[in-house]
């Protein structure tokens, strides 16, 4: 009897941590407000609220050339990968597609986490006040800026919080570590050399940067996929081209 109460305490004990395992997952931003007595900055907040839906919105939109609903594309293991730099003629290099490469993959990595970015504004101001406190946001539109090594999404808004004190913060920022400024960077640099001479020379790129891989993958038709692949992070930007190609038979 005696061993049979303590496997029942046992059970017990074991729902009630998986029980309360769930519970903080759950309602873990709000379960910060209260830690220690301190409050939270929103920025804080904000950064636990969407810093995984930000990585896979970086994530889809680099697999995709840069572009967040692709509508110029080859499609390629089963992703559409949008054109940077195509003729439809033979015998003649390619025209870029995306000029600002760069300006045009923040907007597009905005426009993919623009809902997400309002939902965690709302639960924001939400957790605020169930805290006791008193709200007010201007708000303004999300912006990505892509920067070496890092992607920071700026809500380019101000919160005001008061309880006993006014509290305002007009640097409402979250940041995720993601190279994808450096891979555009050399995509950029091989889109220059496609446009110019119709082709470009790949080992030039992993012989100065020892912890890239990129790849050119030759179409039938004339397009190539180009890969670029970080080795120790695995981040990828992958794009297609199709430039001085040659006709079938020639």
């Amino acid at each position: 009897m005696k061993k049979k109460g303590q496997v029942t305490m046992f059970v017990i004990f074991a729902i009630i941590i998986v029980v309360l395992a769930v519970l903080i997952a759950y309602f873990y931003p709000q379960i910060r407000f209260s830690l220690g007595g301190q409050t939270v900055t929103p920025s804080s907040y904000l950064q636990s609220c969407i810093e995984e839906d930000l990585n896979l919105a970086i994530e889809k939109v680099a697999l995709q050339g840069g572009s967040l609903n692709p509508e110029h594309y080859l499609f390629y293991e089963n992703e559409k990968i949008a054109y940077l730099c195509y003729t439809n003629e033979y015998y003649k290099t390619c025209v870029m597609q995306q000029p600002l490469l760069k300006r045009y993959t923040e907007t597009e990595i905005s426009k993919a986490i623009s809902t997400r970015a309002d939902e965690c504004f709302s639960e924001l101001e939400k957790a605020y006040q169930r805290s006791g406190y008193e709200v007010s946001i201007v708000r303004g539109k999300p912006s990505i800026e892509l920067l070496p090594k890092r992607v920071t999404l700026d809500f380019n808004s101000t919160v005001t919080i008061q309880k006993e004190n006014s509290q305002r913060y007009t640097d409402v920022k979250v940041s995720v570590m993601n190279n994808i400024y450096e891979l555009v960077s050399i995509a950029t640099s091989i889109l220059n050399f496609e446009t110019s001479y119709g082709d470009s020379e790949t080992t030039i790129y992993m012989n100065y940067y020892r912890d890239l891989k990129v790849e050119k993958i030759k179409q039938s038709e004339g397009s190539k996929v180009y890969i670029l692949t970080d080795r120790n992070n695995k981040n990828k930007f992958q794009f297609a081209t199709r430039s001085l190609a040659w006709p079938p038979g020639v």
